[in-house]
Order: C-alpha cells, then structure tokens, then sequence
C-alpha cells in the first residue's frame, strides 16, 4: 500500500475523472436539507468550460472539474474540515501536556497491577465502555484522545501499536454499527421515515450484544506483538511508574473532562469548536495540577500537535473527495443510480440491497448525518413499495454506515484514528478485513429476520 497521503491523493484525481465520465443530475432538496424524492434531474455538461478554469455548476448547466481541482480542492477541503482539524490538532497537544505529567502510564500500570496484567479481563472492560459511549451516546471523534492511553496500555499489555487502535477502533465502529440510541444517527434518519426517535431500539441492542462480543474476541485474538493476550507481562513493568497523588489529581481532571464534554454534547449541541476550547482548557488544568511549568507545558503542547499533523492532513484530503464530487454534481447521479436497482424486489432483497447501497455511498459521503439526509427520503418510499418497514430500512442504513466506516480511505475519522495510532492503512485493512466480512454476514442474517418477524 502506498504512503495514505499518496492514497488520498490518488482517490481525489479518481474522483476528478468520474466528474467527465458520470453524467451531472441533482436532486431538489428542502429548505431544511433531505432530497425531494422523485425530483432528480439530469444536467447538461459543458466539457469545454471546465477544463482550463475552475467554473461551479447550477441547475441548468454542470461542468467537470477542472485537472487543477487535484490540488485547488485539498485547501478547500481543509477549510472545510477546519473545526475538526483543529480539534485534532489541539487533542494532540492537550495529549503531550498529559503524557508530560505520565499520569496516564503510572494509571495504566496501577490497573495492571490490580487485574494482575489479565487482557483478557482488561481489554473486555475498556471496549465495552468504549461501545456504549458510541452506541448510546454517539461518542465517535471524542475517542481520539483515547487512542494514546490505548497505545500505553496496549505496551503495558505486550502488544504493538494495531492491537492498542483496534481496541479503540473496533469497539467505537460496533457501537456506530448497532446505535441503540444513537442521536447522531437516530434523530436524523428516523424522523425522515416517519419514526419515532429511539424506537425500535430493543433490536438494535440484540445486534449489539451479538456483535460486540464478537469484536472483543477478535481483537483479543490478534497476532501477537511481543507479549501473549491473558498472561500477565513482567511485574517489574507495571510498577515501573509510581502512582502519586499528583498522578491521580490529573487523571480525575480527565475523567471530569470527558464527562464535561459528553454533557455539553448532548445537553447544549457542542460541536467542534467547543470542543476544541474545551481541550484547550484541560491542557492548562493540567498543566496547573501536574506542577508542569510554563514553559514544558508550551513545548508538549506544540510537540503533541506535531504528532497529530498526519492525522489533521487526512481529514482535509478526505474531504476534497467529496468537495470534487458535489462542485461536479454527480454524487447525486450515483446516488440515483444505485438506488434504482433495488426498486420493485423481494422484501429480503431490498433490505439487504439497501445495506450494501449505503456501504457503496459510504465511499462518497462519509458522514452519518449527511447521508441520512440525502438517502432516507430516496429509500423510505422505496422500502414501503416493496414491503419493506420503514425501521428495516433505517437498520439497513445504521449497518451499512457502520461496516464501511471502518474500511473506507475517505472516511476522515478512520484515518485520523488509524494516523494517531501510527497504524498503516493497509496494515488494518489487512487485519481488519476478516472481522468485517463476519459483521457483514452478520448484519445479513439481521436484516433478513428483521424483515421477517415485521420489524
């Protein structure tokens, strides 16, 4: 696999490509965002015009991007990524200020000391705590920050750097997989069927208590790295950190942090820039109650953005992908494309059809919540017609974002993840790969008694 920046730039000149070769159409769209349904049109192409200069379509005439849109659309991208790069970057420096303190290695060594170095106990409790953040509450970029405590622990443990990302990864995408009650997921695509929020949220606990459990044992499972899951490492490890009161001051002000940021999330609508502020604020409180001075704490906190600065870079790429495909307009001609061949089938077919669609417009919209809103108002009538619920149908989205979310090189969040854990794209495709064709037979098989017991 090449170099993921050389892989992102490949996908953006493929993505430049499909604007001259897929025909231009878009879907008329409310004021408040979802697609109108039935309402797409095709556009006439000017192939001439965007060629040599960068022109934007309109409802009467597209243009294909122009080959200067390779690089004019990564700082596009990064413009429009900019709240979540910047909470990237500042998740990194808030990072190096906290590894300054090593509350985090003193921490971890104290639990193993507890559980006497048991993965088998240590690693079940992490990810199950980790899905019911995602699968209950959405909990999904906040994770970022995890992956350097998981990459201690997973040292601790005797394991590489892929073992720590994959207890963060895995557990966080099965979350997003089932979405119990989800609200980043739920409170769009339901009412855009006509559901209630949250209802139907007993099947969706019996897909996570199939599949998580599935996922833990998976990991647990991986190739080793230098150490063997369940046997405890060399005592000397675990008490090669002094767990002092300062220590413990620091990581209560995470804990207090992260509980912070959940309620903002879910009581005020904090978003990015708030949360940004927020680990801003936590390096400083840091800073304060780990005694580290002024100056070491500015140096660890420009040294941990340094180390983000892949993972920042990532996001922005991944979103000039999308930025190409939308200035071109034909991401909605996919769009109409694909969901034109599960119109008129056997109920089974269609649902697990509109899984595998919505795996497919994964690649090109990323965003759970974007692609509610363009698929749900396209598919709910389509499942009706076909006799297909419209809670099938949100299933069948909630288990398609999910599977290709943990595969996808245009998914921003993965490769920030994977960047942060200093893991190789193709290194977790490789991994990776098996656990997902068993979570897609899985989800299959879910779909099918879900269509027949009338979900």
């Amino acid at each position: 696999m090449p170099h993921a920046v050389v892989m992102m730039l490949l996908i953006i000149t493929a993505s430049v490509a499909l604007t001259y070769v897929v025909p231009a159409g878009r879907y008329a769209r409310t004021k408040a965002g979802p697609v109108v349904p039935g309402s797409f049109h095709t556009i006439p192409k000017d192939f001439g015009a965007g060629v040599l200069q960068l022109k934007a379509g309109n409802d009467s005439v597209a243009y294909p991007a122009s080959p200067l849109a390779i690089l004019t659309s990564i700082p596009t991208g990064m413009v429009r990524a900019a709240p979540l790069i910047m909470m990237i970057l500042f998740i990194g420096g808030m990072f190096g200020v906290l590894q300054h303190t090593n509350a985090v290695n003193a921490g971890i060594d104290r639990l193993l000391v507890i559980t006497g170095g048991n993965a088998n106990i240590v690693v079940p409790v992490f990810m199950i705590m980790l899905a019911c953040g995602s699968t209950f509450l959405g909990l999904i970029s906040e994770y970022l920050v995890i992956i350097p405590i998981a990459l201690v622990l997973a040292e601790r443990l005797g394991r590489d750097a892929l073992f720590g990302t994959a207890m963060v990864t895995v557990a966080a995408k099965i979350g997003y997989l089932t979405s119990v009650t989800n609200p980043l997921a739920l409170a769009v695509a339901q009412p855009l069927v006509g559901l209630p929020v949250f209802s139907g949220a007993w099947f969706r606990f019996a897909t996570l208590a199939v599949f998580l459990p599935i996922g833990i044992w998976y990991v647990l499972r991986a190739p080793r790295g230098a150490g063997t899951a369940g046997a405890a490492a060399p005592r000397a490890v675990f008490v090669a950190e002094p767990f002092t009161g300062g220590h413990m001051a620091v990581l209560a002000a995470l804990g207090l942090a992260i509980g912070v940021m959940i309620w903002g999330v879910h009581e005020h609508n904090w978003s990015n820039p708030e949360l940004s502020a927020m680990y801003i604020a936590l390096a400083l409180v840091i800073a304060i109650v780990g005694r580290v001075s002024s100056r070491e704490a500015s140096q660890s906190f420009v040294k941990g953005m340094q180390g983000m600065m892949l993972a920042a870079l990532l996001v922005g790429l991944a979103a000039a992908v999308e930025v190409i495909l939308r200035e071109g307009m034909v991401l909605d001609t996919i769009i109409a494309s694909l969901t034109s061949l599960v119109e008129g089938r056997h109920p089974v077919f269609v649902a697990n059809g509109m899984m595998w669609l919505q795996m497919v417009i994964d690649v090109f919209i990323p965003s759970t919540s974007g692609k509610a809103a363009v698929t749900m108002p396209i598919l709910g009538p389509i499942g009706q017609l076909s006799g297909v619920s419209g809670q099938v149908t949100v299933q069948a989205f909630l288990f398609g974002n999910g599977l290709m979310n943990t595969l996808t090189p245009t998914s921003g969040m993965l490769l920030a993840y994977l960047a942060t854990g200093k893991v190789a794209y193709g290194e977790w495709i490789r991994f990776v790969m098996p656990l997902a064709l068993i979570l897609v037979a899985l989800c299959s098989v879910a779909l099918t008694v879900a269509v027949l017991i009338g979900l």
